[in-house]
């Protein structure tokens, strides 16, 4: 919990430009905060930076506002080049249009090390989804 803290307070001093919701504690079987350029945001969409506690991994996210825009952009990207990216199915409980594992086993050891790892494999996500997304 120490460390997604920490994560957000550095991507919100390193990227001020986008939005970042509350951390997400969860049951301990998720733990998350939203973290959104505004372009994104204004289609109510958010990227979710998301530790999966039994896995004990890092995914990141593309998420809706709520299910009915989720089921929307599903059915849009799903005639899309997603560029290597998969499309969840909707089902009860499943949250997000694209998740993607960006850190398995992560090494808690060394916090400014994985806060750099995380930051680019985000950011990346971001850059390759956003044109995809924009160009609807």
């Amino acid at each position: 919990m120490t460390f997604m803290s920490e994560f957000k307070i550095y991507l919100e001093s390193r990227h001020p430009d986008y939005i970042t919701s509350a951390l997400y504690f969860g049951y301990l079987d998720m733990s998350y905060f939203a973290f959104t350029p505004s372009d994104l945001k204004d289609k109510k969409l958010k990227i979710a930076t998301v530790y999966l506690h039994e896995e004990c991994k890092f995914e990141v996210w593309l998420v809706a506002n709520n299910r009915k825009i989720q089921k929307e952009y599903v059915g849009i990207l799903s005639n899309k080049d997603l560029g290597g990216f998969t499309l969840s199915q909707i089902q009860p409980g499943v949250d997000s249009i694209i998740a993607s594992t960006i850190m398995d086993q992560p090494n808690f050891e060394n916090f400014n090390e994985m806060k750099k790892q995380l930051e680019t494999k985000i950011i990346g996500f971001v850059k390759a989804i956003t044109p995809i997304i924009m160009s609807n």
